[in-house]
């Protein structure tokens, strides 16, 4: 196998899954958000939750299609860059990720339609169930894809035959402790990363004195919402910290920068991972808290990385500096959120720009953990694909060439720069339009007296 072409469709898949993830972990948090201000809307008859429903659902129809146009590369790369994987876990794999077609998509597709267009034509109790319909699709699709990746964390309910996986447990696979600590901790991520982008949002009107009742609900109901879902993050966080301590030793190892054993182990704060020497250069630890950390224990003994050979070992840098970046953010997330609560319960919120600046810079702070935790679980996993029993080297396709891998991560790159471009232009001018829209709008049909819908109001934008 070309060494180069390994590299590069892993670069390749990096890429394209990292851009991917940021639509869904947007859109999931969004469709839950849409779900609560209408469950408001309805119960209360508010005409500011309908008003602010409007217009994220605008925002949610733009970032949902870059979501689905995004992952479309994703199964085309099993096939293309990944043959061997496809053909030797394909009995475990290929399930799970048609499961999420047919439960998450045609739950999407059923209700996404009325969603955009059906305000007018069906009962509000059936408008607001289709809302709910489309939040859950985006849940199950998460759900699917962190079984799918879950097991390849910790491979359960299979056995080899003839060197090919075939499932003999689907309840173990389905109800692999892992998954159920991971998937909790992928949904409150994309929740969070929709509650600050709300927030995120009304600070910035706030700040701007623009749409005055829209931008004080968001900001509010935003800073209220991740001021719940923070700390239960960082619970869920140290469940998953568990069982990569439990079952991916040299992952753990790896995050900690722990090169050899100690009792009871230090935790290194921060530090600069020399891999070659097996030691890290200007490093800041604390004692004993890596026990505590690692084993809930004040003398517990921590493995490192020297007791595993060299080929089973993942770098060391990516997954040390990239738990670190996601840890760092969930903290400034949970400051900013708790300080936010706080000051709108003395009635002070809208008065402090301090903090309205720090919570309209905080929006990009969910994304680029979420991208940091994946790539913590993703490179400390190495060198294996299916943890512990088949290989990254292994999984790749045995005649794919350094030239078509370079040829086609050039063209995604290029494909998905221009995607992110217009789309983020396009979100851009919608949130510049404002709940109030701005948007000059033709009058209602002159027969049917009904409201444009959103898919009209979108098309109108276009043009």
């Amino acid at each position: 196998m070309d060494s180069l072409a390994l590299l590069l469709s892993r670069i390749q898949f990096a890429f394209t899954i990292s851009f991917h993830i940021i639509f869904p972990s947007f859109t999931i948090g969004l469709a839950a958000w849409l779900t609560l201000l209408e469950t408001l809307h309805v119960t209360t008859g508010r005409p500011l939750y309908r008003q602010v429903f409007e217009f994220w659902l605008k925002i949610f129809g733009v970032a949902f299609g870059l979501g689905v146009v995004t992952g479309i590369v994703m199964a085309f790369q099993f096939g293309t860059n990944w043959s061997t994987l496809s053909r030797l876990t394909g009995a475990v794999q290929g399930p799970l990720l048609s499961y999420e077609t047919f439960t998450a998509f045609y739950l999407e597709a059923s209700f996404f339609g009325i969603l955009l267009f059906g305000r007018s034509r069906v009962p509000p109790w059936s408008y607001l169930f289709s809302t709910g319909m489309v939040a859950l699709g985006t849940m199950l699709s998460a759900f699917w894809i962190m079984a799918n990746n879950s097991w390849m964390q910790s491979p359960v309910g299979y056995v080899i035959h003839d060197g090919v996986f075939v499932p003999n447990d689907w309840h173990k696979i389905l109800f692999n402790p892992v998954l159920w600590v991971r998937f909790p901790h992928m949904l409150l991520a994309s929740l969070i990363t929709g509650a600050f982008c709300v927030a995120a949002t009304g600070a910035w009107y706030v700040l701007r004195n623009e749409f005055g009742p829209e931008g004080r609900l968001m900001l509010r109901m935003g800073l209220y919402l991740a001021a719940v879902l923070v700390p239960l993050q960082l619970f869920f966080g140290h469940l998953t910290g568990d069982y990569v301590h439990d079952r991916q030793p040299t992952k753990f190892a790896a995050i900690e920068a722990r090169w050899h054993d100690e009792q009871p182990a230090s935790e290194v704060l921060i530090a600069i991972p020399d891999s070659a020497h097996e030691t890290n250069r200007f490093a800041l630890s604390v004692p004993v808290l890596g026990s505590v950390i690692g084993s809930l224990s004040l003398h517990s003994k921590e493995v490192g990385m020297t007791d595993f050979a060299r080929e089973d070992r993942p770098p060391v840098a990516i997954p040390f500096f990239s738990f670190r970046i996601m840890v760092g953010c969930g903290l400034m997330l949970l400051f900013t959120a708790w300080l936010g609560a706080y000051l709108a319960r003395k009635g002070r919120l809208e008065r402090s720009r301090v903090l309205l600046w720090l919570t309209f810079l905080s929006f990009p702070l969910p994304f680029i953990a979420t991208l940091a935790g994946w790539f913590t679980a993703e490179v400390g996993r190495q060198p294996w694909t299916v943890f512990g029993v088949l290989r990254t080297a292994q999984a790749v396709t045995p005649t794919l060439t350094a030239r078509s891998a370079l040829i086609s991560l050039i063209v995604f790159s290029a494909l998905y720069a221009l995607i992110f471009v217009f789309g983020s232009l396009f979100i851009y001018r919608l949130l510049r339009a404002g709940p109030a829209g701005r948007l000059v709008l033709p009058a209602p049909d002159a027969h049917t007296r009904r409201p444009m819908s959103v898919a009209d109001q979108l098309l109108v934008m276009r043009e």
